[in-house]
């Protein structure tokens, strides 16, 4: 067995100890395959000891050209793609979408109520199961296991009831330019008032073993902490900046579908730490039950999606029957419809921050150009300036209480 040279440490080149001044630090990488990054982040860190000194995110692991491929696909095929970046909220994706393509026709104002109400109450739905796996994935990271099961228990709910409406767990594309792609089965209420009842006590459950265990307090109180000002200059939108005190949410500052007739609160946390992040998710649930409830309550008849056969296709029913009709959906299957010239951006509130979406159309039948805002990327650019002086445990807490999707960040 040969013998290690120690006189010989300081003077290779392989080995990552610093010379000069930085001589007692290290440098590391944590990830891209690491557990608690959740998803495939690269963190270079600088350390002294244990203690983060400068922390440099890489990102780009993930790259799938959404963007670009969505400017490949005619208007209404490109909602399968955009579902795809932010995989934990696939829904509030293509909702942002179709109301820019929506916009840009010109049909905006158009579009049924019952359709509105269904899409509210399904991204409400999406945020809340967003959240339920930040929970479990964010509480499994500080060392409690039985919350995991838990939140992913009463997310599956949530997935059933997205399955029995749309036939996909997730990446449902169920949200369409001028409405929706068809309307809820017999049984769906039955399904969300199962929802509606059972939600309010295991939400109060999961409070009551999180909010003041004393673990997940020691953990996450003072960690990870952020001013107001800073995390307006950071860029952060949504939990992560309400939890430093800034009550800005896209559903009341530029609401849509009807967003402006719903009663919930803006969830707030002055602390500005990880552990204010943590209760403004707990917080924003409630809130986001309260929306659904009320979408049950004021569930309106009608129709799902405009009637005009040059945007939408004709029920299968009238096409039996009808030869212009069977001419408008061979035309919109074979070439789709053609968007005026004209450029939007368009947010909502997705369940990490302001999702917006840049769109431009050149008066064809495909997108000019789809250019995201992704509120992972905004919000993950802040750990350069959260990690320095926490030790690298805190980072595992840092990183799962900022929520990223890398589907969205890197696109």
């Amino acid at each position: 067995m040969s013998t290690l040279d120690l006189s010989k440490l300081e003077s290779s080149p392989d080995l990552l100890i610093s010379q000069g001044d930085d001589k007692d630090s290290l440098v590391i990488s944590m990830g891209p395959q690491h557990p608690s990054t959740h998803g495939v982040l690269r963190v270079m860190l600088k350390l002294d000891g244990e203690t983060v000194i400068t922390s440099e995110s890489e990102i780009g692991y993930l790259h799938t050209g959404i963007e670009k491929q969505a400017e490949n696909l005619f208007w209404q095929q490109a909602v399968t793609v955009v579902d795809r970046a932010d995989y934990l909220a696939p829904l509030s994706n293509s909702l942002c979408y179709v109301l820019a393509v929506e916009k840009l026709l010109g049909i905006d104002a158009q579009i049924p109520v019952r359709a509105q109400v269904l899409r509210v109450i399904f991204t409400e739905l999406t945020r809340i199961a967003s959240h339920l796996v930040q929970l479990g994935t964010h509480a499994m990271d500080l060392g409690a296991q039985s919350i995991f099961m838990y939140a992913f228990e009463m997310r599956e709910q949530i997935l059933r009831i997205m399955e029995f409406v749309t036939g996909a767990r997730m990446h449902q594309s169920w949200f369409r330019v001028g409405g929706l792609a068809l309307d809820v089965p017999v049984g769906f209420i039955a399904l969300l008032d199962k929802f509606i009842e059972s939600f309010p006590e295991r939400l109060s459950d999961m409070r009551a073993i999180l909010e003041k265990n004393v673990i997940i307090m020691d953990r996450l109180i003072g960690v990870g902490r952020i001013s107001a000002a800073d995390a307006i200059a950071w860029g952060l939108t949504g939990p992560n900046l309400r939890g430093s005190g800034v009550a800005y949410d896209v559903r009341k500052a530029l609401p849509n579908s009807g967003y402006e007739n719903y009663d919930f609160d803006i969830c707030v946390h002055d602390g500005g730490d990880c552990y204010s992040r943590f209760v403004v998710r707990l917080n924003e649930m409630y809130q986001a039950w309260r929306i659904i409830k009320q979408g049950r309550d004021r569930f309106p008849g009608g129709p799902v999606v405009i009637d005009d056969p040059k945007i939408v296709p004709p029920a299968k029913t009238v096409i039996q029957h009808s030869m212009e009709a069977l001419i408008h959906h061979f035309k919109l299957v074979s070439s789709g419809f053609n968007v005026p010239e004209g450029r939007i951006y368009q947010s909502v509130e997705s369940p990490r921050g302001e999702l917006g979406m840049y769109v431009v159309s050149a008066g064809g039948n495909k997108p000019w150009r789809v250019r995201w805002r992704p509120p992972s990327f905004y919000n993950l650019q802040a750990l350069g300036a959260l990690a320095p002086g926490n030790l690298i445990a805190d980072l595992v807490a840092i990183i799962g209480s900022l929520d990223p999707v890398f589907g969205e960040v890197d696109r």
